[in-house]
């Protein structure tokens, strides 16, 4: 049988880009190598920030759970700041705690963040412009953006064009003087990255947080029913939409304008679409001999070295942490990186291929039942390790973040009934990440919009004809959005309206 598409990967930006193709009238057909979809979106434990857009888009029966903290930071010495949604006159009683100067102005740092936000918010939801040839469209819409640019005002344009190449240390010491604040806004520039607070650009995370959610500290938007139900609601909206979704079905190869599974099945489709990182696309999937040899290289010089190990704990009961006097404040995030030089000398173990003895850990802990399941983001954990490996290693790991957890919540160990360890080797292995990168790619300026994945190809399309991506590899980047999908579903369907597949 031939489809219109072929979407390779059941991961959210697959089921994204084929409810929206599907609802286009194209025969659609998703593959995906595991026996359920969803992918890797079940190893976030925060879901913001979804596109709304998506969500009204594609009908999604969808309730998401907005808790009253962001973050709670807790320190060494027994105290803890938490930071609000939405609130920031509760958020600054709390910084005053530890400074007044910081309390005064945090109002101007969230003020401005927002703005900025507004100004980079339509950036996600475009295809980048070519840089050799824009479009008329192309032109119009970044002439837009242009104007939004130059209402910000001088202060913030200046912040703007300053920020991003920055470290986010120095960023974040512009603003506060508190070390628990601002390793708490820092933390954001290095999440699931191979770099420290003080590595360059590391500034860019945050502003782009800003544009995705309107704050430069990460989100604490939750799914009722957790991922699961994420993946459950956008593999109806594909079905509802027409798709076929078939699980158990391992791609081999891509052909051209052909899937050839690893049992040897070859299914024929007008356009494939990898939601695949692009490492695995092109050094993986396509036959070499298919690309242009410096495609090629830079493609080999794609920068994704996993840092990022996942630690899941089902515990009988809610931990006591200290310094944290109201069970509301652990809704949120709960952050464990006290100081800037604390999460730069976990960033140190990393180079060096080790895993870091006091990691820079963001963890939730939400009820299941009659019991609690505390998600724990474990940084920094090298996929390559120096000595040993991961087979090795896992539960050396764990007992690690356990420990250091500890130190913070004395209970916990009390408290554990089960646990899980995904290392990077898992995520490479489980869940199809090459080299365990959450992102699929680091995000830095060079790997960044219209250099994402490649310079000259960050419009969905491939050199390969009938090959498109769909992946956190693209435009607008990692993270639980549903954008990079729904953009490349975009540019699909212009191709299909316009007669070139």
């Amino acid at each position: 049988m031939k489809y219109d598409v072929v979407i390779i990967g059941g991961g959210h930006n697959g089921l994204v880009a084929a409810c929206y193709l599907a609802k286009g009238g194209l025969k659609t057909l998703v593959l995906e190598r595991r026996e359920n979809v969803g992918g890797g979106a079940e190893l976030d434990h925060a879901a913001g920030p979804f596109s709304p857009q998506v969500v009204a888009d594609l009908g999604l029966k969808l309730k998401f759970i907005t808790p009253k903290v962001r973050v709670v930071a807790l320190s060494d010495d027994g105290r803890s700041l938490c930071i609000y949604n939405n609130d920031v006159a509760a958020t600054v009683k709390e910084i005053e705690k530890f400074s007044t100067k910081d309390a005064k102005i945090y109002p101007d740092f969230v003020e401005s963040f927002e703005r900025i936000g507004r100004v980079l918010a339509p950036l996600c939801l475009m295809t980048p412009p070519s840089i050799d040839q824009p479009s008329k469209a192309d032109v119009w819409q970044l002439g837009k953006i242009g104007l939004a640019f130059r209402k910000l005002g001088k202060k913030d344009e200046y912040r703007l064009l300053r920020w991003g190449p920055m470290a986010v240390a120095d960023l974040a010491s512009e603003w506060f003087e508190t070390e628990l604040l601002r390793a708490t806004v820092a933390a954001r520039g290095i999440h699931g990255a191979f770099a420290g607070p003080w590595s360059a650009g590391t500034s860019l995370g945050l502003l782009w947080q800003s544009a995705m959610d309107g704050s430069a500290i990460g989100p604490s938007t939750f799914v009722k029913d957790g991922m699961v139900a994420l993946a459950q609601a956008l593999g109806d909206a594909a079905t509802s939409a027409g798709a076929e979704l078939r699980t158990g079905a391992e791609v081999a190869r891509i052909e051209n304008g052909k899937v050839v599974l690893r049992d040897g099945e070859e299914i024929e489709a007008r356009a494939v679409v990898s939601n695949a990182d692009p490492r695995t696309t092109f050094l993986k999937l396509v036959d070499p001999v298919e690309l242009d040899p410096n495609f090629l290289l830079k493609m080999r010089n794609y920068r994704a070295p996993g840092t990022v190990a996942k630690i899941n704990l089902t515990l009988s009961q809610l931990p006591n942490f200290k310094g944290v006097d109201d069970e509301t404040k652990l809704s949120g995030r709960i952050h464990i990186g006290p100081e800037i030089d604390y999460l730069e000398r976990a960033f140190d173990a990393s180079k060096y291929g080790d895993f870091s003895r006091e990691p820079y850990l963001d963890i939730t802990v939400r009820a299941r039942e009659d019991k609690h399941v505390m998600s724990i983001h474990a940084q920094f954990a090298p996929y390559k390790l120096k000595e040993g490996d991961w087979t090795t290693r896992r539960d050396e790991l764990a007992d690690v973040v356990v420990d250091r957890i500890s130190d913070y919540a004395p209970n916990l160990n009390d408290l554990i009934v089960a646990r899980e360890v995904i290392t990077p080797l898992d995520l490479e292995q489980t869940y199809g990440l090459n080299g365990g990168h959450i992102h699929h790619g680091e995000q830095t300026l060079d790997q960044f919009f219209t250099f994402r994945p490649l310079i000259g190809w960050a419009q969905y399309r491939t050199p390969l004809k009938h090959l498109y991506l769909c992946s956190a590899g693209t435009h607008p980047g990692g993270g639980l959005t549903g954008l990079p999908g729904a953009n490349a579903a975009r540019e699909i369907a212009r191709d299909f309206r316009a007669g070139k597949l």
